[in-house]
């Protein structure tokens, strides 16, 4: 079956059809246009951006908050400085340095940014437990003289005993944290130095030593005149996972007048971060 469209009817179809694709042409035409190539060098450009203009707040090319290092877990060996044996005839707390050893346990810490638009510089703080013991000679411990001084003691048990002082304190550190990245914001080398300050919650000497091949030990719990409040210096540097410290204490080891003048002094590694 044949349909014939009247003239009037396809014209006006015909006439629709071009301005729906003049419409069409058109707007690819805008889309085109609306790219405008720039040549002028676009590292002068870019020196031009303020970037205080576009963010409120400032700019941080790295990550958003400053993070210290020190939670984790230290291990050091303890030695002496400035050794003062005055009204003792021997030198009993000549300690061996790679067998009297530091572990200190650091589980809180509070990281405190001093920049505005950088994570670089801080204050680190928190609280730690410091376990701290002292090897003695084999046969050689400590006690309240009755002069209320401490003196050396001579005990035998057998050939192989072992003798040691044991302290347990309560750390606190104030420490002033630098960064610098290196390649990447998270490789950083850092370096902190500051203060600390520690209380002391126990402290004992032990012997261990055999029986008829059965192990037995000797604990005495006291005080030994030692220094309830101590304070000193610390230093930490580190990078990735090589981080190592050392401190150095403000006070002698034992109360004024009340045993030899030994300044200790702490130097080891970080063995886990938190």
């Amino acid at each position: 079956m044949n349909i014939n469209l009247p003239m009037k009817t396809l014209l006006f179809q015909i006439t629709i059809l071009f301005v729906l694709l003049g419409a069409v042409k058109k707007i690819q035409a805008q889309e085109t246009d609306s790219i405008i190539p720039i040549q002028e060098d676009p590292e002068k450009i870019l020196r031009k951006i303020d970037i205080r203009e576009i963010t409120q707040h400032g700019f941080n090319f790295w990550q958003d908050n400053f993070i210290g290092h020190w939670a984790g877990v230290d291990f050091g060996f303890n030695s002496f400085l400035n050794k003062d044996y005055s009204g003792y005839e021997t030198e009993f707390m000549n300690n061996d340095v790679f067998r009297s050893n530091s572990t200190y346990i650091n589980f809180i810490q509070q990281s405190i940014g001093l920049q505005h638009n950088r994570n670089t510089i801080g204050l680190v703080t928190g609280l730690g437990l410091h376990l701290q013991s002292y090897r003695l000679d084999q046969n050689t411990t400590i006690l309240r003289g009755d002069n209320d001084k401490i003196e050396s003691e001579t005990l035998y048990f057998d050939q192989n005993q072992k003798s040691k002082l044991s302290i347990v304190s309560v750390l606190l550190p104030l420490l002033a944290e630098f960064q610098i990245p290196i390649n990447h914001y998270e490789n950083r080398l850092y370096l902190s130095t500051g203060l600390y300050t520690s209380y002391r919650i126990n402290s004992h000497t032990k012997i261990k030593y055999r029986i008829e091949g059965k192990k037995e030990k000797l604990k005495v719990p006291g005080h030994y005149h030692l220094q309830n409040f101590k304070y000193g210096f610390m230093a930490r540097i580190g990078y990735r996972r090589i981080n190592l410290f050392a401190t150095y204490e403000l006070l002698p080891l034992f109360k004024e007048h009340k045993g030899p003048e030994l300044t200790p002094f702490t130097f080891g590694f970080t063995i886990v971060s938190f």
